[in-house]
């Protein structure tokens, strides 16, 4: 054997191959981009969901866009839409106007006659871009098969800046823009933006299809049991939990809905638990994703959410969110507060 001897290489074979190479590429390149346009054309009075779910990711993203470049400020023009319950004030800022308005009306472009209901309301917002239809976005959510769903059975929940007031006190790792889309009143599809985060973390899932690639759900229990709160009423919570469990429970207190939904979803929290009332725009694309991850959120009730458009906006019964054992969170929890 001559294993010195010289490797000829057949020069038409090679070009054979590189050619090859090349037309797979724009192949399965053009299959793409050809797949992507294609959802993004309305058929009649039906939507697309995986369309509107490629326009969600895409709006939240935007609407983050300006809420993290408003921050860069010296004034974000703070003002106060009044007090919530328990006297806690509840700021307003011109990154909720921005965001909202490039949230809002790049959704009512795309789709006219989608009923989208947002936190914000602005007379003052101007003409926004078309939406892109991002392909790379696309290309994450191509595989799953279409679903036309009728017009009226969607409605879009969208909070342009969840967690204003930490917002305002540079408190930034808890704040997101999130997307929700309910269709006959269930959350379907969730979307939450982390404009702060050091990677500009979106996170989203389409109950029973998939959820984005950066949602760690394999993730164990931990063996200390953790309550995520809200900061404003985590001293009220903290007497519910430890009769309800044991003074060994830790309270973790945090701010913003989307924030706390995300942690149960990669446990590190057992369970986020809100005992006021608190806005649907604020819990439905949590809640989306909470029930992708085969969690569960309900009012501390044990009722389901409703999302549906004719619904009143606050739910007044609590909040109770959790990967695992929901309904013994739930009984221990009932228990003690119908006896306060």
């Amino acid at each position: 054997m001559n294993f010195g001897g010289t490797i000829r290489i057949n020069k038409f074979g090679l070009c054979i191959i590189i050619g090859a190479c090349i037309l797979l590429f724009y192949y399965l390149n053009s299959e793409s981009k050809s797949a992507a346009d294609d959802i993004k054309h309305e058929q009649g009075n039906t939507i697309n969901l995986k369309r509107l779910l490629i326009a969600a990711i895409e709006v939240a993203e935007k609407g983050g866009k300006e809420v993290h470049d408003i921050r860069q400020q010296d004034d974000v023009k703070e003002r106060s839409k009044g007090k919530l319950q328990g006297g806690v004030n509840d700021p307003l800022t011109l990154a909720d106007d921005k965001s909202h308005c490039i949230m809002y009306y790049s959704l009512k472009q795309n789709f006219p006659k989608l009923k989208v209901i947002s936190e914000e309301k602005s007379e003052d917002c101007q003409e926004v871009p078309p939406l892109d239809f991002d392909l790379q976005v696309a290309k994450d959510v191509i595989e799953y098969p279409d679903d036309n769903v009728s017009v009226d059975d969607i409605t879009v929940w969208i909070d342009p800046l969840d967690a204003t007031k930490e917002y305002t006190e540079n408190l930034l790792k808890y704040v997101t823009t999130m997307v929700c889309v309910a269709v006959k009143g269930k959350p379907v599809i969730g979307v939450i933006h982390k404009p702060f985060d050091e990677k500009l973390s979106t996170y989203w899932a389409w109950v029973e299809k998939g959820l984005s690639r950066n949602l760690n759900l394999d993730v164990p229990v931990e063996s200390k049991l953790k309550i995520i709160v809200s900061m404003s009423h985590a001293g009220e919570v903290a007497n519910i939990t430890e009769k309800a469990f044991d003074k060994s429970v830790e309270i973790v207190q945090a701010a913003g809905a989307g924030y706390k939904a995300l942690e149960v979803v990669e446990r590190r929290a057992a369970a986020y638990l809100h005992v006021t009332n608190i806005k649907k725009w604020d819990v439905c694309a949590g809640n989306a994703i909470v029930n992708a991850a085969k969690g569960k959120m309900t009012t501390l009730k044990g009722d389901e959410l409703d999302y549906s458009n004719d619904k009143d906006v606050v739910n007044r019964d609590g909040l109770l969110a959790t990967r695992d054992k929901h309904e013994w969170f739930l009984g221990r929890l009932t228990t003690v507060m119908s006896k306060a």
